[in-house]
Order: C-alpha cells, then structure tokens, then sequence
C-alpha cells in the first residue's frame, strides 16, 4: 500500500469557470444561494393564498420509508383508522386529495403502484426508494376557531417530499476537503469492525500508485472495489458509509461524479496525477451532487420523519446499533432547525421546527415492548434531540407500524404468561407466531453496552433480536377504510395537527 505523506497545506484557491472558489464553493456559489432566495420568496407568496407545509421523510435503507409514505397518503385519503388526528375526531377535516405536485422537475411519488403491490394476489410490500419523489395531498378542512371560522374552510398543501437516507450521509461532506474526508475514509478501514470487509479495496489501493498518472482504468477499479467495501460493510449492519451516491446512486448511477475514492497524499500530486483526479472528483462531487440536494430538497423542509429501524440494528448487534447511532446524530446535525423568525417569514427561507423519530416495525413486538422500542430511539437520538431543541425545534419519539402485518396472541407457558405477535410468513403464505423477545428497560443500558463491546462480541445480556429481519407479508383491508397501523394517526397529529386548526 501506498505509504502516507505528512500533512501539509490544502490546495490553494483556484480561478476558473465558475468564478473564483473557496472551500468548495464561490462566487457561483453565491449566485445560485441570491436565486434560490428568489425562488423562496415565489413559495412564500404563492403560499400565503394556498398554505403548504413541506414534510420529508427519510431513513437509511430497510427503515421502511415507502411504505410510510403509502400508508401516510392512503389514511388521509380514506381517514376511517384516523381517530387521534384531532382535526379528523372533531369532524373538521372535510376531504382530502391528491394534487399535482409543485416541482415538475422531481419525480412523482408512486402511490398507486405502491397500493397496486399492496393489493395485488398475493399483496406484496412496495419497492424501496431509490431517489428522490415528492407528492401533495390538498386537505380541506375548518378551522377550530370560531374566529377563523369565519372565512368558510381552509385548506392545507401537504408536500411530503422522500428521499433516500444515504443521501444524508453526505451533507458533512460539503464542508470537508478531499484530504479531511481520504484520511478518515482510510482510518476507518482499518478499524477492527471494518477490516475484514475491506481485503479487496486494500488490495486494490495497494496496486494503485496516487503520483502516478490518471489511468481511468485504474481510477474505475478503485472506485468499484471502495463501492463494494461500502456495501460490505451495510451488509453487516454498518451505517456511516459515505458518499451516501455509492449505495444509491439514483440517477447518477455509472457517472464519472462516482468514480474516485479515497487516497493517501502523495509528497508530489501533480496536475494530471491519479491523486489529483481523485481530489477533482471528490470536489465535482459536492459541488454538483451534494450541495444542490441540500439546497433543492433538504433545504426546503418544513418537517421531518426520520425513520429507524432500531430492531434490525439490535440484531446486528452491539456495533450496527454504536455504528447507526453515531451516523444518525452525525448527519442529523446538518439539519436547519428552530421556529422561523421574521426574517425567515419576509425572504421564505424554512426550518425544521418539528423532528418526529420513528422507530418503525413496532408490530414486530408486542405491544408491552413499545414503549421501550421508543425509549430506545429517543436515547439513541438524544443528542440530535437536545441539538434541536435548544434552536426551538418540537422533537418526539414514537414506536409505530405504518402497515401493521401482525396481531398479538397470549399463551401461558410454565404458569408464565408470554406475548407473541402472529402474521403471515411472505415467503410461503403460511400462518406464523413468533416470540419477540423482551428490550430492555432501561436503554442507556444497551447503548452502553454498544459503545464497549468488542466488534464480533456481544454481551451476555444483550437481546435476541433475531425476530426483527422476519418476513411477514402485508395484509388485506377493507376497501375505504384505509390500512391497518400503529400510531401512525399520533404520528400524523404530531407532524400536521397544529396546521389544521
């Protein structure tokens, strides 16, 4: 392998075609930042006639997004398992509807294939995000007071906007240089949970020669064997993999802003070296992949769900839980929090004032154990929750089943009475019960637990989560009555209740 030089100065400002750059960014920078205000101010104005509240929904893969987002539209359409969405309990919320979306240029979210997949024979589980998609429902509702009852029904944009967490992974890559981001990159390889996943990016940089000149060829390899690395590790249960593109490259996938990797700073990287092309990349990659999602989508929220899928991190146990926790309150500090001010109002310019944390998958417990499932996010998050807070942002953790595929049966064995949860198998069609297992109380006990254990070793007291990667096939429901769930209708009271009033 390539020996690693000593630190020395970061590469100098440069003039070229997009103006002078500094950190990444520069006097293009600047410009695109003066007409995304007037792009904001546009939203505001159109929004003071016709109210919009933009709510993202993310999660790393698995945590169960699409299928959030399908059931989410699906019970404001049909609201009949909405009973503790205030609006809806008061009979205010009048009806509910799709629109077409504001951004013609982003993909619409595909609700009726998802539903379509849902209702199919037999219903299987919708596709996983794979980009970004954006959908509104209009809700039509009157207002709770009498006063501002007086102007007749009002009604609510709701643009929920999905996009795929790896994409989060990146946002701490815009303010980080190529040889910042290389070293860490190539320390965390070596980590003892990382290691034995990495042999062939290893082999591959120890071929690889950074003074040397560009060869795509080779520039290919490196960057196709740290992409399998990186899938390796996610494989085990690992989360802080960036660039986030290299997991889900969406539509960029097979472009040359995916092709670089990490390298060691040679002592000469000369214009036109296999380093120097790395660093180009890495640096067309903020600038043209990393930057405009913050500044299109992320940008622009005014709510946000994070999905967690907490059990399949305490199945892969004490470091995919450590690893997953770090990673969330790692890039959930990028978030622009805190009320909007004056200023905020007058240029349109958003801020996340309302966090929900969801710990998805509750119909995999019984129902005794939800309330630890949601401790444990709220602790696993605590950080970023307290971050949030502080700027004035409402945060909150609920354990929740968007679709719930299971019910609960209790049998007694020994004398002992034992909660299970029974549904139907995906893989077979066959009628399962299966014993969840118990979390613990209290969770600062398991993180800590996480945080100590030696990678490959877990505790003797740490769960069998084993249960959490079961497979149950979604199920059938009436026809206007919306889908089965858990909280999802608290969820929604959470995120919208108080623009409905």
């Amino acid at each position: 392998m390539p020996r690693a030089a000593a630190p020395c100065l970061k590469p100098s400002r440069r003039i070229g075609s997009k103006g002078l750059a500094l950190g990444g960014f520069g006097l293009g920078g600047l410009a695109d930042d003066l007409l995304d205000g007037l792009d904001r101010l546009r939203e505001g104005a159109a929004s003071a006639f016709d109210p919009t509240l933009r709510l993202g929904v993310t999660g790393l893969s698995g945590a169960g997004k699409t299928v959030f987002i399908t059931s989410l539209v699906a019970s404001l359409l049909d609201r009949n398992r909405m009973r503790l969405l205030g609006a809806e309990a008061e009979g205010r919320i009048e009806a509910a509807m799709l629109r077409p979306q504001p951004d013609p240029d982003v993909p619409r979210f595909a609700i009726e294939n998802h539903l379509s997949a849902l209702a199919a024979t037999p219903p299987r589980w919708p596709e996983s995000t794979r980009s970004v998609s954006q959908i509104r429902v209009a809700i039509r509702f009157r207002p709770g007071s009498w006063l501002s009852g007086l102007a007749g029904p009002a009604t609510l944009n709701l643009d929920i906007v999905d996009y795929p967490g790896e994409w989060l992974l990146d946002l701490p890559l815009i303010e980080q240089e190529y040889d910042d981001w290389a070293a860490g990159a190539l320390a965390a390889a070596q980590s003892p949970a990382r290691r034995a996943h990495a042999a062939g990016w290893h082999k591959a940089l120890a071929a690889a020669e950074p003074s040397a000149p560009h060869d795509e060829a080779v520039a290919e390899a490196l960057a196709g064997a740290y992409r399998d690395y990186l899938f390796a590790c996610r494989q085990a249960g690992l989360s802080a993999l960036a660039p986030g593109r290299f997991l889900m490259p969406g539509d960029l996938a097979g472009s040359p802003a995916l092709t670089f990797a990490p390298l060691p700073r040679p002592e000469r990287g000369a214009r036109g070296s296999l380093y120097a092309e790395m660093h180009d990349r890495f640096d067309a990659y903020r600038r043209v992949v990393a930057k405009p999602f913050f500044r299109n989508h992320f940008a622009r929220l005014d709510r946000q769900v994070v999905l967690i899928d907490a059990l399949g991190a305490v199945a892969g146990g004490p470091r995919a839980l450590a690893d997953l926790t770090a990673t969330m309150s790692e890039t959930l500090a990028a978030f622009r929090h805190g009320r909007p001010g004056w200023l905020d109002r007058v240029t349109g310019a958003r801020r996340i004032d309302r966090i929900l944390f969801v710990a998805s998958k509750a119909d995999h417990l019984h129902h005794a154990q939800h309330g630890r499932l949601a401790r444990l996010v709220e602790a696993m998050l605590a950080e970023a929750a307290r971050r949030a807070a502080f700027r004035g942002a409402k945060t909150r953790g609920m354990a929740i089943a968007a679709i719930r595929a299971t019910a609960e049966q209790d049998v007694t064995e020994k004398g002992k009475r034992v909660g299970l949860v029974r549904g139907t198998r995906a893989s077979d069609g066959h009628e399962v019960a299966i014993y969840p297992g118990a979390l613990p109380e209290d969770p600062a006990s398991l993180l800590a637990a996480a945080g100590g254990a030696m990678p490959g070793e877990a505790p003797a007291s740490w769960p069998d989560m084993s249960y959490a990667t079961f497979q149950f096939a979604p199920p059938r429901w009436p026809h206007g009555e919306g889908p089965p769930h858990l909280r999802l209708d608290q969820a929604v009271e959470f995120l919208i209740g108080d623009r409905l009033e």
